[in-house]
């Protein structure tokens, strides 16, 4: 079966892990701050702070910004869940944006100035499939609203541009991403007070942590603020360290890999949309395309999977999920709900090759023609 992702491990993986276990020490340590050095050094800022998830991060952010009972964050419905559930966290209200285009499926920046409230303290961008959202047009936007910026570029590791935007920036390492620690996040904050207010709650709100306690050879600790139990440990700060300094050269893979699919994919399949425009600055995380509306896209899956290609769709719109279409029945976001009813998403991962692309878009074409109505467009 040929995957959507996969994550590339190898030897390297493997000794850092072994070092890890070794050294006797696996617990948030030595491996955690050269992790966040590095990762912060590579989107050329001063530091970084390493958590357990994206989920975690964003959380973070929130927290430390003081977003809290009623306020109301500007969310995109195409996005993962947590990105909303992150400000149900602190009492806030998520408030769904649509979509600028299906050309462009990101937050539209018009329906944000629309739903933006007295009540509006904070927005945040999801830079989907690891294109990046215009920095620009948003700092302007928030300046003359008075908003927060935060961007969710768990889709986004290894660009300079990312976490640039605004107030702080939340990145993912999980086992789909472009790099992975299994679980495992990252965080990026301009602000040296809002980075330590962050570093703080990551660890119960402790003031000092065990290793630096050991080190100082001090027992004695306090907890001065609320936090939480967010910390990465050193086994998946090895794995990082190890799989950071192969990104560029990943992300540099799924790039080409991302133009090759659009050549072929425009000559085999001309009524698929292939979203964004080939010189948008993007990580390329996920290779996803729209199919037409009068073609079933479980079909189209059935029949990939039967050729042995994996595909998925990214995402159900959030505001449809049960838990919020409860809480906001009258969300209508037709824009994001039609790219959502007809968006797949395509095998992209560094261990792929140009074979596997032809393979992939032969497929989609022979699936689209036993499908299609003879002469439909997309």
């Amino acid at each position: 079966m040929l995957l959507v992702s996969e994550p590339s491990l190898g030897i390297d993986e493997r000794d850092a892990l072994a070092a890890v276990i070794d050294s006797g020490w696996v617990t948030m340590g030595d491996r955690v701050e050269e992790f966040e050095k590095s990762f912060a050094q590579m989107h050329r800022v001063d530091d970084s702070i390493a958590v357990c998830s994206c989920t975690a991060a964003l959380h973070l952010i929130l927290h430390a910004l003081g977003i809290g009972p009623g306020d109301e964050v500007l969310v995109p419905s195409l996005t993962f869940v947590a990105t909303a559930n992150s400000v149900l966290y602190v009492g806030a209200r998520p408030v769904f944006v649509d979509i600028g285009s299906t050309a462009a499926p990101l937050m539209s920046l018009d329906e944000a100035e629309a739903k933006c409230t007295s009540r509006t303290k904070a927005v945040i961008l999801v830079h989907f499939s690891g294109y990046l959202a215009h920095r620009d047009a948003w700092q302007s936007f928030a300046r003359r609203k008075g908003l927060m910026l935060i961007e969710d570029a768990a889709h986004s590791p290894g660009l300079p541009d990312v976490g640039t935007y605004g107030e702080a920036a939340a990145f993912s390492f999980y086992g789909n991403k472009n790099m992975t620690t299994a679980e495992g996040g990252a965080i990026i904050a301009n602000s040296s007070a809002l980075r330590a207010s962050i570093r703080q709650a990551r660890a119960h709100g402790m003031t000092s942590g065990t290793r630096q306690r050991l080190t100082a050879r001090r027992p004695d600790y306090d907890v001065t603020v609320l936090g939480f139990n967010y910390r990465m440990d050193e086994l998946r700060a090895a794995l990082g360290l190890a799989q950071l300094k192969k990104l560029p050269e990943w992300n540099e893979a799924r790039r080409r890999l991302s133009l090759i699919y659009r050549e072929l994919l425009s000559i085999q399949c001309p009524s698929v949309l292939v979203p964004f425009e080939p010189a948008w600055l993007s990580t390329h995380h996920l290779m996803p395309v729209v199919l037409p509306a009068t073609v079933s896209r479980q079909a189209i899956i059935n029949r990939l999977r039967k050729r042995g290609i994996q595909t998925t769709i990214h995402y159900p719109p959030v505001h449809r999920l049960t838990f919020y279409h409860e809480l906001y029945p009258d969300t209508s976001l037709p824009r994001t709900e039609d790219f959502c009813r007809r968006e797949l998403t395509l095998p992209l991962h560094p261990k792929m090759v140009r074979s596997d692309v032809e393979r992939v878009t032969h497929c989609l074409a022979a699936a689209l023609d036993a499908e299609l109505p003879v002469g439909a467009v997309a």
